[in-house]
């Protein structure tokens, strides 16, 4: 289970994310959260350094994904 958590993970940071809809954008998003998460419970038992720094990666992409959806703000 978890090496399948970390190829899903792995597949997710090396998709492009340039020229996507926003409804791709949110599933995007949508898909990191659930990654995270699953990734997180697994790391709650074992504290393998690996899955943190999986985590990081997939948060951070995750952030842009997210300020690009809510945009700049206009004030």
């Amino acid at each position: 289970m978890t090496q399948e958590l970390l190829e899903k993970a792995e597949e997710f940071e090396k998709r492009p994310m340039s020229h996507m809809s926003t409804s791709d954008r949110v599933k995007a998003s949508r898909e990191a959260k659930s990654l995270i998460l699953s990734i997180n419970e697994i790391y709650k038992k074992t504290k393998d350094s690996k899955l943190m720094e999986t985590m990081k990666s997939i948060t951070a992409k995750k952030r842009k994904i997210e300020k690009r959806l809510k945009g700049t703000p206009l004030v």
